[in-house]
C-alpha cells in the first residue's frame, strides 16, 4: 500500500534517531510545532505572589466530574506555586490577546507578578487562583493529583468555578507562532 505523499519522509523532514532509539529533542519540538493548539495563562498564587505562564500542553480529562490536565516543566515559576497553593488557573485566551501571551512566555522581561500589572484585569473564583477576566475561558481549579514525567509534571484539577465569554475566537500556536482560527460559517 502506498503512503499518501504528505507522509512520506524526505531527508529535509527525516530526524535521525539516536543510539538508544529515540528522536533527538529539537527534532520533536519541531515536529510538535505542526500540532495546533488553543494558548493559554497557567496562573497560580495571589496578589503579592502570583506567577503564570504561556501554555498549550492543557486539555480536558472528564466531564463527569469536571477534570482536567496541565503539564508544565518542573523548572516553571508556577510550577512550584501550583503544587505549594494546590489550585492554578487556566485562561483560555482569545485571538486579540498574543501580546499577553508573549508576556506570560517571558518573551518581554516581565516575570512573576509584574506579569499581572492590570489589577483590575484579573479576579479571583473558588480556589483564589487568578482568573483572567478578558480570557475566553477562565477555568479555576483545584489540584488533585500529580505524576511526575521527565521534565515535566501532569497536574490534574478538578475545575471549581469558571469563567466564561461569548463571542470571541481563540488564539493558537502553530508552526511557532501564535494565530487566530477563522470562524466557521
Amino acid at each position: 500500500m502506498n503512503a499518501p505523499t504528505s507522509l512520506l519522509s524526505t531527508a529535509s523532514r527525516t530526524a535521525a534517531a539516536p543510539a538508544h532509539g529515540s528522536v533527538d529533542p529539537a527534532s520533536y519540538r519541531a515536529a510538535m510545532r505542526h500540532h495546533a493548539g488553543a494558548v493559554t495563562i497557567l496562573s497560580a498564587g495571589g496578589p503579592g505572589d502570583r506567577t503564570g505562564m504561556t501554555a498549550t500542553s492543557v486539555c480536558s480529562l472528564s466531564d463527569t466530574p469536571p477534570r482536567l490536565i496541565a503539564c508544565v516543566n518542573r523548572s516553571a515559576s508556577a510550577h512550584g506555586l501550583i503544587r505549594r497553593t494546590a489550585a492554578f488557573g487556566v485562561n483560555m485566551l482569545h485571538a486579540d490577546q498574543a501580546e499577553l501571551a508573549n508576556v506570560f512566555a517571558g518573551r518581554r522581561g516581565i516575570e512573576r507578578d509584574d506579569r499581572f500589572s492590570d489589577a483590575d484585569g484579573w479576579l479571583s473564583l473558588a480556589t483564589g487562583a487568578p482568573i483572567l477576566k478578558d480570557a475566553l475561558i477562565g477555568l479555576d481549579c483545584e489540584l488533585i493529583d500529580e505524576h511526575a514525567h521527565d521534565t515535566h509534571s501532569i497536574f490534574v484539577g478538578a475545575v471549581r468555578a469558571m469563567h466564561l465569554r461569548e463571542g470571541q475566537t481563540p488564539l493558537i500556536y502553530f508552526g511557532g507562532a501564535f494565530c487566530g482560527l477563522a470562524r466557521r460559517t
